[in-house]
């Protein structure tokens, strides 16, 4: 009887959280029921119970995360009327019923058991903190509580929370727990205790580290000479880029104005010889502002070559190519470690690559200054010319164009007809 009974309750509570219970339940499902039910029947394998009392443990196990389905406040509760009425009509005693409602209200981590059936069902629906697999438990129901809503953890936190669970809220009652689950729940506490020690210790470093980050940060003045340098370069090549962006920008344009005046105004000139002169002006200017454009970004190369006694000397700069472009590798690497080794030796060379770059940003925008000036200027004098040329050369009187082509036509009109004639005489 007790067999068919534990075999129909199995079923009936596989189907009932399979179908009703969510599946946000990661932690309180069918897989949390076998294990209570193989750790009651390990407990009983080592304890001195009736029949009847076995049976009421393994309802209770099978039985007592049934609420969930209805509710996950007072599950217990709900548990109950749920074995209640199940038990009922498989037509199981009052008294056991009673008992087993009375097991799986004891299940509730705020009720003290007192039976030891009570305490057997207690220990058993605990037996993961005693397990290998407490790890994987624990995640599961820190997983389900974030699902639900109910409270999101983060991993600290809820290591903290395990912790607190193991060391204050929660102890075996039975004598077969204490001595084969204890030990392990005791080297999972160790575990827990061992990571909030490390993460509490990497979080002190690292706040050292910030701590003296900062310090070094604001005290250093090395720090600060290395940004002045950094920045101070990072903008002279900005502005060396800047600079021969626009000459080449005015570049373009001319040789683009060039190329239009070649292609159609100059073939003109035969028929209006007025506008020659201003063509001419148009074009020097912008062929001159194309000169000062080239003169403007035209790379200047130097020697590329130094002695030992320069490096020697701190003479030579080692952070521009132009200084050692022709020596070889052994030289090069040679100067290189020299240079590192003072470090007021490299400031120096930062010094002398930061007032070239501004030797050569002046020159650059000089000439760019001055080429937009020419071809500003070019564009004005131009049109004044041409508008000049244009106003002293009205052209030819449209009245006199008219008789003349009237005449051409009237020329053109007869030398057909007379053709026409002479075409049909022959036919």
């Amino acid at each position: 009887m007790s067999n068919s009974l534990i075999k129909d309750t199995q079923n009936f509570v596989f189907n009932l959280l399979k179908t009703e219970l969510p599946n946000s339940f990661l932690y309180h499902n069918y897989t949390h029921t076998t294990r209570v039910l193989k750790s009651v029947r390990e407990i009983v394998e080592h304890s001195e119970l009736s029949d009847e009392e076995i049976l009421i443990l393994e309802l209770s196990a099978l039985l007592h995360d049934t609420g969930y389905t209805k509710s996950c406040e007072d599950h217990e509760k709900e548990s109950v009327k749920i074995a209640a009425a199940f038990l009922k009509d498989k037509d199981v005693d009052n008294s056991v019923i009673e008992e087993v409602s009375k097991c799986i209200l004891a299940t509730d981590i705020n009720v003290e058991p007192e039976t030891q059936l009570e305490k057997i069902l207690r220990d058993a629906d605990a037996s993961h903190f005693g397990k290998k697999y407490f790890n994987e438990a624990s995640e599961f129901l820190r997983k389900e509580l974030e699902l639900l809503g109910k409270k999101s953890f983060k991993p600290s936190e809820w290591r903290r929370e395990n912790i607190k669970v193991l060391t204050e809220k929660h102890k075996y009652y039975t004598d077969y727990a204490l001595k084969n689950w204890q030990a392990t729940k005791d080297k999972n506490l160790a575990k827990l205790l061992k990571k909030k020690k490390k993460r509490k210790k990497k979080l002190n470093v690292e706040k050292l580290k910030a701590k003296y980050k900062t310090q070094y940060k604001n005290e250093s003045p090395e720090r600060g000479v290395q940004t002045f340098y950094r920045t101070a370069l990072r903008n002279h090549i900005k502005l060396s880029d800047i600079a021969d962006t626009k000459a080449n920008i005015l570049l373009s344009v001319n040789a683009i104005i060039i190329s239009v005046v070649l292609a159609n105004l100059i073939s003109k000139l035969d028929n209006n010889p007025y506008l020659t002169w201003p063509t001419v002006i148009f074009t020097l200017f912008c062929v001159i502002s194309m000169i000062l454009s080239i003169i403007a970004t035209r790379p200047n190369v130097t020697s590329g070559q130094f002695t030992k006694q320069d490096v020697i000397d701190q003479k030579v700069n080692l952070s521009f190519f132009g200084n050692f472009h022709k020596m070889e590798l052994d030289e090069f690497e040679w100067a290189i470690k020299e240079m590192v080794r003072d470090k007021d030796y490299i400031y120096k060379a930062l010094t002398k690559d930061l007032y070239f770059l501004g030797v050569v940003l002046e020159r650059k925008y000089r000439l760019l200054r001055i080429t937009y000036t020419v071809f500003m200027i070019g564009i004005i004098v131009s049109l004044i010319s041409f508008a000049i040329a244009i106003k002293n050369n009205p052209g030819v009187d449209i009245d006199d164009v008219i008789p003349e082509t009237t005449q051409i036509q009237q020329s053109n009109t007869l030398e057909n007809n007379m053709t026409i004639a002479a075409f049909k005489k022959l036919s």
